[in-house]
Order: structure tokens, then C-alpha cells, then sequence
């Protein structure tokens, strides 16, 4: 017998994946903390991104915005893909994205470059 009132909790069909580099950085350093401000295009399906800043507290957000291949890299990247967020764990810093469901879950070859190029800054802050 079904419930008739079904609990709004469970395991939800939404995966991330997490994008890893060690750097000796702690919880609550700003330095390393940075995401995408995207300008975008059009609505709904259609929505394209046209420009990309990074917002942060340090240093990283603003070498991130000096590499504009960067940049252009992921405006082309439709728009669950170009929101991307940097952010300082214990000994780590990751890099993710939005949420996606099975279908959608997935990383291009151009996202892993985007992802190792923002690794690379991270390495060198």
C-alpha cells in the first residue's frame, strides 16, 4: 500500500563531480575562493553565455579574470557547465559545477581543460 502522505526526502537522481588539487589551503581562506559571473543571451533552451568574470575574495578570482582564453573557453559552454565554483577545503581546493541529473552527468574534453587550467592557477597562487 502506497503512502498517502510521501515523505518530501530520499535519494535525489542529482550527481556532481568534483575536481580535486592539493594545496595547503584552510577552510576559510578567501584567497582561494572564486565563481563564474556569467552574461548571458536568450531564454530558456536557448540561452547562450557571451561573457565570463570571476567572483571572489583573493588573488585567484583576479587571475582567473586576466586569462581571457580561459574565458573564452568556457563561454562556450552552455550554461550549467559555465557556472563553476572554487572553493578551499582543509588541505584541498575543489572544483565543481552545478548539480546534473543521470542523463546530463557527464564531463566534455573541453570542461576537463577548462578544469586543469584553473587547477594550474591554483597552483600557482
Amino acid at each position: 500500500m502506497q503512502d498517502p502522505n510521501p515523505l518530501p526526502w530520499g535519494a535525489q537522481d542529482r550527481f556532481q563531480a568534483h575536481f580535486i588539487v592539493r594545496k595547503n589551503s584552510g577552510k576559510g581562506d578567501l584567497n582561494y575562493l572564486a565563481k563564474t559571473i556569467l552574461t548571458t543571451k536568450g531564454h530558456f533552451a536557448s540561452k547562450t553565455v557571451v561573457k565570463v568574470e570571476w567572483n571572489g575574495g583573493g588573488s585567484l578570482a583576479n587571475i582567473l579574470n586576466m586569462d581571457s582564453e580561459l574565458n573564452e573557453m568556457i563561454a562556450k559552454q552552455k550554461v550549467n557547465d559555465a557556472t563553476i565554483y572554487v572553493e578551499p577545503t582543509e588541505n584541498v581546493v575543489r572544483i565543481r559545477n552545478k548539480w546534473k541529473n543521470h542523463i546530463d552527468f557527464g564531463i566534455s574534453e573541453e570542461l576537463f581543460w577548462i578544469y586543469d587550467r584553473i587547477a594550474g592557477h591554483i597552483k600557482e597562487v
